[in-house]
């Protein structure tokens, strides 16, 4: 069994039934594109009508031309291939052959600049080119089915490929957020991910404007850009926040809403959060690439409602099966490219692999079942650990993993990033463990403690875990 599929429309259509005044924008460290002026104008080197029932690869290091392709593709191309920057130019080749590519439309940066073969490649404009002989966006026919295809967010070998539609890309969702149509978003994600697609929809779908990172770009450098930019609304990753939360420029960023997914969101970056900005709202989401937006809590504590498990009749249902969350909604993608593995379960669930805790009425994130660290036997999830070490006041951000060990096959391990201030590892090296002790079984506790200047974060905005 599957959820209805909500009625399709062209990601340009549906932004432009919310107007385009001038004010409304799209832009990074770079440049701002006006929403208006793309209306009769193009950024392809080729009208959009060129590509049509093709499947097109966007490559760039920079975000925005891809936010402007999307505008134009979304409804006439047959699959758009959103790559991020950081995808190995090793995997391209079967990348390609595996979607069926057949353009590539790159400004000359990312991934796909130089790809060899017989893909033909066509370029962004770096300007609105306006052609007199070309029909505005709202004219065009955008009545095709355009698929989307996502990487997933594994961290080994190639990631995989999901297929989505924008309308589970933008499904219903229960959660209660009011957001005013002049709202400003941003994000530390870049918006070719699940996490910051979904805050650029928002954004669009929603008669707003989107500020977009940009790669290399410094944390107080983006804050202070955001700010300028009167950015009310912004979402990353807890490794995110714990990153933006060391620089001065945070005291000077006043969002009206802050929100946190991608990784646990343990009890001590929600208490920081709300300390460093108290008239913001606080929230924290569950999703997946390939399960898509299951719920947000907004209550300021760490997990969620245990009443949300086996709700009929929501716009996501949510399962718990041998410690693992399952979800089944309208927003979930439809399928693998190119593998045989499903994606669902006959019921039409998608198993996360993140592992949950009941804890009185709430149930816990305790991390991926593909993180476990096995201990003589015993199971440890790093995050649990994290959670424990980013209670201490002296920890900024802790990363847990395990290391080989002769006797017990591994043993826990953790780097630390202490606040500024707070003096050496070794003069609260005790207490830090002291603290883990009275929270943690033995064979959870760290049996080495590093201190770190900082900690390694992915292009999906999740800790790096490899040793």
């Amino acid at each position: 069994m599957s959820m209805p599929r909500p009625e399709r429309r062209s990601l340009w259509d549906l932004t432009e039934t919310s107007g385009l005044p001038p004010r409304r924008f799209v832009a990074d460290a770079t440049g701002r594109l006006a929403l208006s002026a793309l209306a009769r104008g193009r950024t392809l080197a080729v009208p959009p009508e060129a590509l049509r029932g093709q499947t097109v690869l966007l490559s760039s290091d920079r975000q925005l031309p891809a936010v402007a392709a999307l505008l134009q593709l979304d409804g006439i191309a047959r699959r758009i291939l959103l790559c991020p920057p950081e995808l190995a130019p090793a995997h391209l080749p079967a990348v390609i052959a595996e979607a069926g590519v057949d353009a590539i439309v790159s400004d000359g940066t990312g991934p796909a600049a130089h790809a060899a073969g017989a893909t033909r490649t066509i370029g962004f404009e770096t300007n609105v080119v306006s052609d007199p002989g070309m029909p505005g966006q709202g004219e065009i026919d955008r009545e095709g089915p355009t698929e989307w295809l996502l990487f997933t967010s594994g961290t080994t070998g190639r990631p995989k490929l999901v297929v989505h539609t924008l309308g589970s890309l933008t499904g219903p969702l229960d959660d209660g957020l009011a957001v005013a149509s002049d709202a400003v978003w941003s994000t530390f994600y870049d918006v070719r991910r699940y996490g910051g697609l979904q805050i650029l929809l928002r954004a669009l779908l929603g008669g707003g404007s989107m500020v977009l990172s940009q790669a290399g770009e410094s944390v107080a450098d983006f804050l202070a850009r955001a700010q300028a930019s009167g950015v009310t609304h912004v979402s990353g990753t807890p490794s995110h926040w714990r990153r933006a939360l060391m620089s001065p420029a945070a005291r000077d960023f006043t969002p009206a809403y802050v929100r946190l997914s991608g990784e646990v969101a343990d009890q001590a970056i929600l208490n920081s959060l709300a300390a460093a900005f108290p008239r913001s709202s606080i929230a924290h989401a569950f999703a997946s690439t390939e399960a898509g937006v299951a719920f947000d809590v907004r209550d300021g504590l760490a997990g969620f409602p245990a009443s949300l498990i086996g709700q009929a009749g929501g716009k996501a249902e949510l399962r718990v099966v041998d410690g693992s969350l399952r979800i089944r909604s309208a927003r979930t993608a439809s399928r693998y490219v190119g593998d045989a593995q499903r994606l669902m379960d006959a019921d039409g669930f998608v198993d996360t692999g993140d592992m949950v805790e009941l804890r009185g009425d709430r149930y816990h994130f305790v991390g991926r079942r593909e993180g476990i660290i096995n201990i003589g036997g015993q199971k440890v999830h790093p995050e649990e650990v994290e959670a424990v070490l980013n209670q201490h006041p002296a920890v900024q951000m802790a990363r847990v993993r395990g290391r080989k060990s002769p006797i017990t096959g591994a043993i826990v391990v953790a780097d630390v990033v202490l606040r500024p201030g707070s003096g050496s590892l070794d003069t609260i090296r005790d207490d830090i463990l002291e603290g883990c002790r009275r929270a943690l079984p033995p064979h959870k506790v760290p049996a080495m403690l590093t201190e770190a200047a900082g900690l390694e974060v992915a292009g999906s905005g999740k800790l790096v875990r490899r040793a």
